[in-house]
């Protein structure tokens, strides 16, 4: 009855891979749920190329992918994750915002269009499978893995996230932004008593004015909505290409005196999350 959370990918809107981003981590949008021999993975930043390595040599063989939405930065990994040139290996796609656009394989597959990449979508030898649902619906995977969903305010849609396991959640909120003084009820009714919420804090409060309208939210607000849902952890997610280690080292700082509870994630982080009944319900790792 425990869900591993490994960040692959914690960085939003492009790839940052210089020195002073080192500390956190310069991957775009990749994590990794592990609930017994279950693995899902939230998005395909460019931070699923290694986690493609790494299952490869667990000889994981069967995971299933929730998409946030399609920007670049939640896709552009998905033609390096090498998996899928694998036959041998089965892979399932979900998304909630693409329905009447085409859906999400036909998304997948332009990326990968000549002039754009050398290998065409036809020629992946993984076994896929492609499934679109409406945001807000609630679904079960099996074995006990229940998904509820609800819509993300960002430019071309996107969809949030809730997985209920035996005791345990987590909630995985990214690209979203809010209207000041008015929390998104959405978001509250989804991460409702959760044990770790994943949230969108590209921004801080000080900076969200410049960027009114472009899709995203930040840590304070993150605090906010955790605090009055009754959550258990925030994990601080989608860090701003410009917010360097130095800046993100004060972010972590503000928010531990904000909320003791809440922690500025990074790249290689691993969190445990376990029933009700044990002691440290949460546990962290480098």
């Amino acid at each position: 009855m425990t869900m591993h959370v490994k960040f692959w990918g914690v960085r939003g809107s492009i790839a940052t891979p210089s020195a002073d981003h080192m500390k956190y981590g310069g991957n775009t949008s990749c994590v990794e749920v592990v609930i017994n021999d279950r693995i899902i993975i939230l998005d395909a930043g460019t931070g699923v190329r290694l986690l493609g390595e790494c299952l490869t040599r667990r000889g994981i063989k069967d995971y299933l992918f929730l998409q946030s939405h399609t920007h670049w930065d939640h896709i552009n990994g998905f033609p390096f994750f090498s998996p899928i040139y694998r036959e041998d290996v089965n892979i399932k796609v979900m998304a909630g915002h693409l329905s009447e656009l085409g859906g999400i394989k036909k998304v997948l597959s332009s990326q990968m269009c000549q002039p754009t990449f050398p290998v065409p979508f036809a020629e992946l030898a993984a076994n896929l499978s492609f499934e679109d649902f409406k945001s807000g619906d609630s679904f079960s995977l099996g074995d006990g893995i229940f998904v509820r969903t609800a819509p993300m305010k960002h430019p071309d849609g996107g969809t949030g996230y809730r997985i209920d396991f035996e005791g345990t959640s987590l909630c995985y909120v990214t690209d979203t932004e809010h209207v000041i003084g008015h929390p998104d009820k959405d978001i509250l009714e989804l991460i409702d008593g959760a044990d770790l919420v994943i949230y969108d804090a590209t921004y801080t409060d000080e900076e969200y004015p410049k960027f009114k309208g472009w899709g995203h939210s930040t840590w304070q607000e993150g605090v906010r909505l955790c605090k009055a849902a009754g959550v258990g952890q925030l994990a601080i997610f989608h860090h701003d290409p410009s917010h360097d280690d130095a800046f993100m080292d004060g972010v972590a700082r503000e928010a531990r005196k904000a909320w003791p509870n809440a922690f500025v994630a990074r790249e290689g982080m691993s969190v445990e999350i376990k029933a009700a009944s044990y002691p440290n319900k949460i546990s962290m790792a480098l």
